[in-house]
């Protein structure tokens, strides 16, 4: 990295601390670790539909059984566990092309076919399991969020 006071000299990562910060960069994308989530996606077709009727939060996963870390999936709405556990959702995508699916963990929405997050509150599609995962979790209704700064008005709830 070049000095500002116009000297040459500079500082020399050391190679793996370049590859840590690579391999960083590629998992967690820009140094600030800010994801912005997608606000529209072309994959919501795939959707059950009986997303008002889905498994509790505390459903193991299908597979191995896991407690923790698990998704549901929004196209069939089986419960499975993540890429950090077991893999089982990766593989339920890969073999099935089942894209669409729900963190029990932090309830953000993934799309493995666009390969982002989805924005659960702003998309029209996916409030109402949004709604239903939150207020199983937590007993009540999710905030409403406020459209100041995200250009995005969420306006009340979708449930009745």
């Amino acid at each position: 990295m070049a000095n500002c006071d116009g000297s040459s000299s500079f500082t020399i990562m050391p190679e793996d601390e370049v590859a840590e910060e690579e391999l960083l960069s590629k998992y967690y994308g820009s140094g600030s670790g800010w994801v912005e989530a997608l606000t529209s996606c072309d994959h919501l077709n795939s959707l059950s539909s009986q997303l008002s009727q889905i498994p509790t939060p505390d459903t193991p996963c299908k597979k191995c059984h896991n407690l923790v870390e698990n998704w549901l999936c929004l196209c069939c709405k089986e419960v499975l566990c993540s890429r950090f556990v077991n893999k089982h959702m990766l593989e339920h995508y890969q073999e099935k092309n089942h894209c669409l699916a729900l963190s029990y963990s932090d309830l953000s929405v993934w799309c493995f076919s666009c390969n982002a997050y989805l924005d659960a509150q702003v998309i029209v599609e996916l409030r109402p399991v949004y709604e239903t995962a939150y207020r199983m979790k937590f007993g009540e209704m999710p905030p409403v969020r406020s459209s100041s700064g995200s250009g995005n008005d969420v306006g009340g709830s979708s449930a009745s």
